[in-house]
């Protein structure tokens, strides 16, 4: 059997079968996925000068996806985090090459021994309550989309969800009165529910009533009433901190994405002494040990932590009760 034809066979059949009907994979892996082969194949085509539909086994190696990484990193200035995340999705695809073609195996080894970058754990980058009051007023509330962009910037400092899980809100996602919260799907389509403040209920109440759409229409429309885009949430916070950097002068300096907002949330639960696991439900982690990023991130825990210590040059001494009658007086 020739092997021109079997590349674009598999790879379809790995979308088809192997994603959508032995995994059941989320709408959300389906378009990362497919993201990826789509600049794969776009570079594939440059690079070899043939159409996506002829590229064949016999001209993927272990340097081309090398080359191909590289692409990504230099040419699209991706960081190593995206680099191997493309990655991971070239190993799922030669996994099931693997099983499914032993003929390709030695070939699918050969990739899949291809690691993952290393790189820096920066610190998480998050808003303050000065930054976060300034984004909050940038909107002008006397259009629409202003309106719109106050209600998504406050559910999102709020309760620190996920772009993906935002922009797939619904108005029956809203549960208003008493105990009023937001339901979202996380990653491994699990559900959760988070509780609103007075504020958010408030402006979100104002925002239904004015959107006035059936319960499965999107909470945060585009300009079409479609569903919003990952992209278009990233242009709606980037003029918005542009406004905002007039009000508060060190957003000029920061990049606000919308994980940095979800990181927002999670540092204001922890500097109002919310646990760790309690953080970890909150924003839909699936394991608590990825939260002790904010506790790295978090200054005034390390300065309550040094306040503590005895300075170098000072001498320990031992705990002595002061003296009654002058702790009665202190107590007064």
């Amino acid at each position: 059997m020739k092997t021109n034809a079997e590349f674009p066979e598999l790879l379809q059949a790995f979308f088809t079968d192997r994603l959508m009907n032995q995994r059941k994979a989320s709408q959300h892996t389906i378009v990362s996925y497919r993201d990826t082969f789509r600049l794969f194949l776009g570079f594939a085509a440059h690079q070899l000068k043939n159409i996506p539909s002829k590229i064949s086994f016999d001209d993927l190696d272990t340097p081309f996806i090398g080359a191909f990484l590289d692409y990504i990193e230099k040419d699209r200035n991706n960081s190593p985090r995206s680099r191997n995340v493309r990655l991971a999705t070239i190993h799922s695809f030669f996994n099931y090459v693997a099983i499914n073609e032993p003929c390709h195996s030695a070939l699918a080894q050969r990739i899949l021994a291809i690691p993952s970058k290393r790189f820096k754990q920066k610190q998480v980058v998050f808003l303050s309550r000065c930054e976060v009051n300034a984004s909050l007023e940038a909107p002008d509330l006397n259009t629409w989309t202003g309106r719109r962009d106050q209600a998504l910037l406050l559910i999102m400092v709020q309760a620190g969800l996920r772009v993906s899980e935002l922009t797939a809100l619904q108005c029956q996602d809203i549960i208003l009165g008493p105990g009023a919260y937001v339901r979202c799907i996380g990653k491994g389509r699990k559900e959760r529910c988070i509780p609103l403040r007075k504020e958010t209920v408030a402006t979100l109440r104002a925002w239904l009533l004015e959107r006035n759409a059936d319960p499965s229409q999107p909470l945060f429309p585009n300009i079409r009433g479609g569903f919003l885009s990952s992209d278009g949430v990233q242009y709606l916070l980037n003029k918005h901190r542009a406004t905002a950097s007039q009000q508060c002068q060190s957003l000029k300096s920061k990049k606000v994405s919308p994980h940095a907002l979800r990181h927002t949330a999670a540092m204001d639960l922890l500097h109002h002494g919310v646990g760790s696991t309690v953080i970890a439900l909150w924003l839909g982690h699936e394991s608590v040990e990825t939260t002790q990023i904010y506790i790295h991130a978090d200054l005034e825990i390390k300065e309550k932590a040094l306040a503590k210590t005895t300075p170098l040059n000072v001498k320990s001494g031992r705990y002595r009760p002061d003296d009654h009658l002058l702790e009665f007086l202190q107590n007064l």
